[in-house]
């Protein structure tokens, strides 16, 4: 049963009966959420990230997390606990992992950027062994290494309630990649994964193959996230060559990698065939427009599932940009493009203007918003992109809690 909502005053209690000093922060954090009518019906998630800049706040600390979690012990409204940017140690992640344990409700764990290693890894990814309640977890930024990553890819063959799984700029390696698409070819119930920027001392992509082949036999994963994975040609042309027999991946991030205008012509044919695919992110690669070009004549004619496209930074000039305007006047399946960082001239500048001002292109789907000097056209930056809500979000309630993308939710995983 829980308890009543009363949590700042059990809080003060606890830091008595432990003689720690209270957090200021997770004390007004918890006053707020006793004021919250819906607390004990529809459950709430405590925000306590310590990277507020609007409100300067101490970081919560291991000791104050003990206190924290001696207080949620019994509160199974609390479904999401967001702990991102504070100085959490492996000592944290002991006393988080003993919560996992013997907590049912929790549905939603943010970590990220705290100071977790890889004995933390190791007792965090133990818990949920056993643990059938969490649901979505970010471990980004925590330098677990590859042997930390292993803990959960040796997790991902045993847990079946997971859904989503952040290892971005983790300082994972070859084994564990490597280790997780095994695992992934066993797990069905995880639905998005996150394993930007690992550490690779080799060129063969040897990932990327047995990503691939993970991709062949896995019917649950929807969302995956490859970015900075120093990934060429012949890495998109593995993961095409699997995506021919995949139907269940909609999100896919290459983001950050070494994919030239080759590599644009096979994802070009892939679109041809796919209808699966949603979001493609090709956010700084090299495609330029002969790669664009490839991608506007698979968008105009064939396919009719692609609903945001990433070319930022892309070297792509107005040909190239003109082409895929011109596609959006066709295929009104393709909602969100993103172009900031490309070489625009004056065709683009007019091309996209037109697009955002007939309404085709709302402001709120695309990275530019048009502008008039001396009677001509230019474009000016919006800080909008597939990464917007990634690292960071907004305090006020414009965003959805769940939401990870500018663009589409793909994955139907909330906070909650």
């Amino acid at each position: 049963m829980s308890v009543l909502p009363d949590l700042h005053l059990h809080y003060v209690q606890a830091c008595q009966n432990l003689s720690q000093p209270e957090n200021p922060f997770i004390a007004r954090v918890l006053q707020e959420a006793d004021k919250n009518d819906e607390i004990s019906t529809k459950g709430i998630t405590l925000k306590l990230a310590g990277n507020n800049h609007l409100v300067p706040v101490p970081r919560v600390t291991d000791d104050d997390l003990g206190v924290l979690v001696s207080v949620l012990g019994q509160a199974t409204f609390v479904t999401g606990l967001d702990l991102a940017y504070n100085i959490l140690t492996d000592a944290g992640a002991k006393t988080m992992a003993t919560f996992l344990q013997e907590n049912s409700a929790l549905r939603y764990l943010n970590l990220m950027f705290n100071d977790i290693g890889t004995s933390g890894a190791e007792l965090i990814a133990g818990a949920l062994h056993g643990n059938e309640s969490l649901v979505h977890l970010r471990m980004t930024g925590n330098k677990i290494g590859n042997q930390g990553g292993m803990f959960f890819a040796s997790m991902l063959k045993i847990n079946s309630t997971l859904e989503k799984l952040d290892l971005g700029d983790c300082d994972v390696g070859l084994k564990c990649l490597t280790a997780i698409a095994i695992a992934l070819t066993q797990n069905k119930s995880l639905k998005a994964i996150n394993l930007n920027r690992p550490l690779l001392s080799s060129q063969q992509e040897e990932t990327t193959v047995h990503i691939a082949r993970m991709l062949r036999s896995n019917s649950s994963l929807v969302e995956l996230h490859l970015g900075k994975h120093e990934m060429k040609n012949f890495g998109v042309e593995r993961l095409c060559e699997a995506l021919r027999e995949n139907s269940s991946l909609r999100y896919l991030d290459l983001s950050c990698n070494n994919i030239t205008c080759d590599g644009a012509k096979i994802l070009g044919e892939l679109l041809k065939t796919n209808q699966t695919l949603e979001i493609l992110d090709l956010n700084a690669n090299r495609i330029e427009d002969v790669g664009a070009i490839y991608l506007s004549e698979a968008l105009l004619t064939w396919n009719r599932s692609l609903q945001a496209l990433s070319i930022v930074s892309n070297n792509i000039t107005g040909k190239g940009l003109v082409a895929l305007a011109h596609t959006m006047q066709f295929n009104m399946q393709l909602s969100h493009i993103y172009i900031w960082g490309n070489k625009f001239d004056g065709d683009t500048c007019v091309e996209f203007s037109d697009l955002i001002e007939t309404g085709r292109l709302p402001l709120g789907c695309t990275d530019v918003a048009p502008y008039k000097v001396d009677g001509k056209v230019f474009l000016a930056e919006l800080s909008h992109g597939l990464a917007k809500h990634r690292y960071w979000a907004p305090r006020s309630a414009a965003v959805a809690p769940g939401a990870a993308n500018a663009s589409l939710e793909i994955v139907s995983v909330s906070e909650y």
